[in-house]
């Protein structure tokens, strides 16, 4: 494990014991404290103002700073702690406040044309924002509303369990021009007006739609017969986003070819248990992982220590966890 140097704009900072550095003007966010943690990742301490939008960027070059996550301030002092910092032999940091209403908040991954930007909602549900392109994976109902995030241009559905398909939920995001990508069975449960906007896939198929390039690839297990159901790849530039829907370990995620980020179910008894994703990860080796869909039917949730540990080091793959419920 490389135990990374940590540089902000205004020198070498120590890694364990900072005083309060101020990165954006007086009036903006500080960093209050920054440690690197035993597992070699780095706790990022912000004072800021409760109720403001802030951005922290990242990079091994002072010069070369790009987003890696924004959010929402709920409290005077935030802590954001950068897992990709295990891998590499040095980071920069700069904090900004951002300006404006109803601003799209999450996790950023850079591409050759724009960023991505992830934010998980709830269970499966999770959105992602790309050159102005809304993009909802699996939205079903939650507490509150989606009134305060952008229409959808595109939607996957992966199947119809109601965690995962609610018809009006799907009238309730859709945009003007959007497109829903759905499995037969969930298509079939549809109104006339939402098949009308819905292009049909099955495990096997792709297809292109605005400027993005989409694969359903298989998703099944005991609970979710083989064929009903899809996972998706989704191409956005030149990177790979995976959404497992429902499934199990199975053969055909061992061979997912060239995965960034990966979205992985992990709940007992209708997916696969955090052990068996554990493997099945390291089988495909995504750079990224977010574990999602891990509340297990008795209201448990896994041992995501011991998850990380099975993951390990070694492949460079980075576990993302965040709060899904």
């Amino acid at each position: 494990m490389k135990i990374p140097i940590v540089l902000g704009v205004a020198g070498l900072l120590a890694a364990i014991g900072l005083g309060a550095l101020r990165l954006a003007g007086e009036d903006g966010p500080s960093f209050a404290r920054i440690r690197r943690l035993t597992n070699g990742e780095i706790a990022l301490t912000l004072s800021v103002t409760n109720g403001r939008t802030y951005r922290i960027d990242a990079g091994s070059q002072l010069a070369e700073l790009s987003p890696i996550v924004s959010f929402a301030a709920n409290a005077t002092s935030m802590v954001y702690t950068d897992l990709t910092a295990v891998f590499l032999d040095a980071r920069y940091y700069r904090a900004a406040r951002l300006e404006g209403t109803n601003l799209f908040t999450g996790d950023y991954f850079g591409t050759t044309n724009g960023s991505v930007i992830v934010h998980p909602v709830n269970h499966a549900t999770l959105l992602l924002n790309w050159n102005g392109k809304m993009i909802y994976n699996d939205p079903v109902p939650v507490a509150g509303s989606y009134a305060s995030f952008p229409k959808a241009d595109l939607i996957l559905v992966s199947h119809t369990h109601s965690d995962h398909f609610n018809t009006s939920t799907l009238d309730g995001v859709r945009g003007t021009n959007v497109v829903i990508i759905a499995p037969r069975a969930a298509t079939n449960s549809m109104s006339a007006a939402l098949r009308a906007l819905t292009i049909t896939m099955n495990n096997g198929d792709s297809t292109n739609v605005m400027g993005l390039r989409v694969e359903a690839v298989p998703a099944y297990n005991s609970y979710h017969p083989l064929g009903t159901g899809n996972g998706y790849i989704l191409t956005i530039a030149d990177k790979r986003f995976y959404f497992s829907g429902d499934t199990g370990a199975i053969q055909e995620m061992r061979t997912l070819p060239n995965i960034d980020v990966a979205f992985v179910c992990m709940n007992l008894p209708y997916t696969m248990d955090s052990t068996n994703a554990a493997g099945i990860i390291r089988a495909f080796a995504p750079k990224v992982i977010y574990p999602y869909h891990y509340r297990n039917a008795d209201g448990t949730l896994p041992d995501f220590n011991d998850f990380k540990r099975r993951i390990g080091l070694d492949l460079q793959i980075e576990v993302r966890l965040r709060n899904w419920y």
